[in-house]
Formats: structure tokens, sequence, C-alpha cells
């Protein structure tokens, strides 16, 4: 058998270079909007939280330095903190803070506990759905700051009308939320609570309240926000005592720096109430996972 072999290729040289390959249009590196975004991402959220309020912060002062906002109309932060020095130094902001957290102590944990009682018996019972329910719908679309004057007619003019104010917005946020949460409940979760043998409590313990839970981490949260208006609205009346007689004096002798030191405590005892609620939401919601943005 014999094999062809093709002839050789004498038309190129014995050591020509390679062709070079046309030269194509330029790439560029695709990146894509996640990894464009871990650069942010990779900064402490902490530190990213504080960007808005620290932006407001510097305005301010600029503004101030500058004269556009005169001491007048408002104070500077270096005027507003040397106030709030001096208050802290001479004991009388951690009297007045002390006293506020009271009052708020005592108004949450009375409107708190009667706005989960009612919720309760309205909505695990039909009956009690239709006793109460009705009445607290009507009760809540009255304003209760208007409900001051009878509060000071019926209690006087110490702490009972201030802890009722706080109580009254308290209850009505609380029942909402608890209440919506247990009529939220899944109803296939109920009947499969009973094919596995619970009874009615154990459905109540096990199914009802746990889907509740969720609401009634909302509806604590309003009412704490609620809570804090109504004091400020309690101690703005008839206060020998507290933040919001702190305010009163400041206004009469117009002194904004104290004002503004009393609204900044009024919002931090808000921001250090929220921040509490939100822990117990990570450790009582745990076997619940939710979005947290991206």
């Amino acid at each position: 058998m014999t094999v062809d072999h093709a002839p050789p290729d004498t038309s190129a040289p014995p050591h020509a270079p390679a062709p070079t390959p046309p030269a194509g249009p330029a790439l560029e590196k695709v990146v894509p909007l996640a990894s464009r975004g871990s650069r942010l991402r990779s900064v402490p959220r902490w530190l990213r939280r504080t960007v808005g309020p620290v932006t407001l912060l510097v305005l301010w002062q600029v503004l101030s330095a500058s004269g556009v906002l005169s001491p007048d109309t408002l104070a500077s932060p270096g005027t507003v903190a040397r106030a709030g020095a001096d208050l802290i130094g001479d004991g009388t902001l951690p009297s007045a803070m002390g006293i506020s957290l009271q009052r708020v102590a005592v108004g949450l944990l009375i409107g708190g506990a009667a706005g989960i009682v009612l919720a309760l018996a309205s909505g695990l019972s039909r009956l009690g759905e239709d006793l109460i329910d009705a009445t607290v719908q009507m009760l809540r679309t009255v304003p209760w700051v208007g409900l001051i004057p009878l509060f000071i007619i019926w209690l006087g003019i110490g702490e009972a009308p201030k802890v009722a104010l706080i109580a009254l917005g308290v209850a009505f946020h609380l029942y909402l939320n608890v209440y919506a949460g247990i009529r939220g409940v899944d109803a296939q979760l109920v009947e499969a609570g009973q094919a596995l043998g619970l009874g009615r409590w154990g459905l109540v313990r096990h199914v009802v309240l746990p889907g509740a839970l969720p609401g009634a981490m909302t509806g604590l949260r309003y009412s704490l926000a609620t809570a804090w208006l109504a004091l400020v609205f309690g101690e703005s009346i008839n206060a020998d005592a507290g933040i919001g007689f702190l305010m009163n004096q400041a206004r009469e002798f117009f002194r904004t720096d104290v004002i503004v030191v009393c609204l900044v405590v009024y919002a931090f005892l808000g921001l250090l109430a929220d921040a509490v609620v939100r822990t117990l939401e990570r450790l009582l919601l745990q076997w619940r996972p939710t979005f947290t943005g991206q």
C-alpha cells in the first residue's frame, strides 16, 4: 500500500512571520451594578446614617455664621451646645428628663395594658368584637388632644391628666395593630393547628399570638411615638416640671437655645425608644425573615 503525500507549499517563504489579525473594537470591562454599589456598602452603616444629620448641622452652622439666621430666630449650634452643657451641669436637664420619662412609662404601661386587653377580647371573640370594636373605633376618631380641658376638669392639674393623655394615645394604636394582627392570621395555619390536635387555647398560644406579634411590634412603635407627642402637649399645659416646663420657661424669655436643647432631647429619647423596639423585633421575630434592602 502506498500513501500519497501532498507536495510542500512553496508559495510562502520558509520563515515568514504569522499574519497579524485585524484590529477589533476596544473592549471595556463590564462592571455589574451590584459590584458598583459594593463600595458604598463597604462603608459602615452607622457612618452612612450620620450623613443626613451632619449635613443638616453643617448647613445650620453656615447659615448662623453668615447671618442668614439671626440669634433671635434660631440660636447657632455652638450656642445650643453651651446651653445644653449648662443645663446638664446644674442638674436641670437630667431632673426634667427623669420626670418626663416617668410620665411616659406610667402612661405607656396603663395605655398598653388597656389596648392589648381590649384587642385580645375583640380579636379572639366575635362577641367581644360586637361589644368593643364599634365603641373603640368611634372614640379613636375623637382628637385626643382636644380632651385636655376635660381631663383637667375631671382629674385636676397634677400628674393625672398628663398620664391619662399619654395612656389614651397609646391604647388606641396598640388596639388597632394588635386587633389587625390577630384577624390577619392565615386561616390555613389555624386549620393546620386544629388538624394537629390543638385546642382553642393551644391555637391562641401557638398560632394566633405568634402570628399577631409583628402587628403588636408595629403598634408599639406607633404608641411610643404617640406617647412622646402626647407628653409634649401634656407638659405644655399646667406643668411645673419636665422638659415641657423648660420649654415654656424658655419661650417666655425668648431662649431659642434652650428650646432647641429640649427638642433635641425629645428627639433623642424618641430614637432611643425606637431602637429598643427594633431590638425586641430582632429577638422576638427571628422566625420571620424579612427584606432588608439591597
